[in-house]
């Protein structure tokens, strides 16, 4: 059976400058083990470390301890403090929202609705997941409308636009990446003009204390925080290239060329021990290293292929893969689920038994103690085990029922949150809280 991570203290080196144990101690990143507050959950990773939960679904469709009407959107939703956070679309109005809903009850709490006239491919709804730290919420817009919010109230605290105060080149299908916090700094894709791919704003004031990277195609991966050499790092991965950033300054750490079609890059990068591993849609898989001192990285493997049909190892479109030392656990271009031997990128086996057999196919996957979580674009919620020997399926239920058409297909796109022993899911009309406790 494969290994979860490490937590993330043994991650980093155990003679550790003080700065950093302070910026593990106080981060924000690891709220309570019951709450989903950003992109990933607690530690941005995709893992549910809660326990207590059950050990198999009912058949059928899930009973919801709650459902509340929503508009459109791809965005996941947020949990944090008895409170859910989720973005939608008026497309009538031509408006986005940001709603806050009772965790208990999914009674509305507060919500606010502003114009936001889309320009983008695929128009139904925001993308970027809300990140909920220190009474505050930040959110981003299809359009680049960012929002830092008061959380209990909805007050808007601080606002920017994208287009207008960075001259910003919205990528074809939009902002789709969320922010991360580090310290008193709010990290997240711009897009901008004058060297604007990444921005670091103060986060109680939206002043602007840094500015990275000029790739003008930004891409849609969230910048995602690693400690390395025992210093922390904001590892962005643009079309150009993964590059490693000192969240104090902004500087260039190191930086590795990877250049991806179309801008898709996606997926979020996965860490095991000192090695970062990436997926993209057209050019497939890269494996880094990155050097004891934290100053350096260096391709341990990739990809030969640049076709999103002959594929090698994985070319996921959308989906963040489970990466141990040993194994490698994705959905690939066209919904296969596979293993692949992390040393190497070696498949080792393939199946299309969660998922479906389409272009773009798509699946969640979201490890749980020695099981897996898959939430699958029709809308599933499977439990299974996954091994170098295989897949092995423990039960399925119906969450959601899919919503929006994709290739003549029936669709969900959108991550659901795991917190409160129970899960957080939307489609394009309803999200709901479906209890797992045991």
């Amino acid at each position: 059976m494969f290994r979860l991570h490490r937590p993330l203290a043994d991650m980093v080196s155990h003679v550790m400058p003080l700065r950093l144990l302070s910026v593990l101690l106080l981060s924000p990143l690891p709220l309570a083990a019951d709450d989903w507050p950003q992109w990933g959950g607690p530690q941005g990773d995709c893992v549910w470390r809660e326990t207590g939960v059950v050990d198999e679904l009912p058949s059928g469709l899930l009973p919801r301890k709650w459902s509340t009407p929503v508009g459109e959107g791809y965005s996941g939703p947020a949990v944090a403090d008895g409170l859910v956070y989720v973005t939608d679309r008026q497309s009538e109005a031509r408006t986005e929202r940001v709603l806050c809903l009772d965790a208990e009850t999914g009674a509305e709490v507060w919500k606010h609705e502003y114009p936001a006239r889309y320009t983008i491919s695929y128009p139904a709804g925001p993308r970027a997941t809300p990140v909920i730290d220190a009474g505050r919420v930040y959110t981003i817009g299809a359009q680049g409308d960012m929002f830092c919010f008061n959380a209990r109230d909805g007050a808007i605290l601080w606002q920017k636009n994208f287009e207008k105060d960075y001259a910003a080149n919205i990528p074809v299908w939009g902002m789709a990446a969320a922010p991360v916090v580090d310290g008193d700094r709010l990290i997240t894709l711009v897009g901008g003009a004058d060297g604007a791919t990444v921005v670091a704003f103060d986060k109680t004031t939206g002043k602007e204390l840094w500015r990275a990277i000029d790739d003008p195609a930004v891409g849609y991966v969230p910048p995602r925080l690693f400690a390395f050499g025992g210093k922390l790092q904001v590892i962005c991965w643009h079309p150009e290239a993964v590059t490693s950033l000192d969240p104090e300054t902004g500087k260039v750490v190191w930086e590795v060329p990877f250049k991806v079609q179309q801008g898709l890059c996606v997926s979020s990068p996965q860490r095991a021990g000192n090695r970062l591993f990436f997926t993209a849609f057209y050019n497939g898989p890269l494996m880094l290293e990155v050097a004891d001192d934290g100053q350096s990285a260096k391709v341990v493997w990739k990809g030969s292929s640049n076709s999103e049909i002959q594929t090698d190892g994985l070319h996921s479109i959308m989906p963040t893969p489970i990466v141990t030392s040993e194994n490698i656990y994705g959905v690939c271009s066209y919904g296969q689920l596979r293993g692949l031997d992390a040393d190497t990128g070696k498949r080792l086996w393939e199946t299309f038994e969660a998922t479906g057999n389409d272009r773009w196919w798509n699946a969640f996957l979201i490890p749980n103690g020695d099981r897996v979580f898959l939430h699958n674009e029709q809308g599933d919620l499977i439990i299974a085990r996954l091994s170098p020997q295989g897949y092995d399926e423990l039960s399925r239920a119906k969450l959601v029922e899919p919503t929006r058409t994709v290739r003549r297909r029936m669709t969900i796109w959108s991550h659901p949150a795991f917190a409160m022993k129970s899960v957080f899911a939307r489609n394009d009309r309803e999200i709901v809280r479906v209890d797992l406790a045991k």
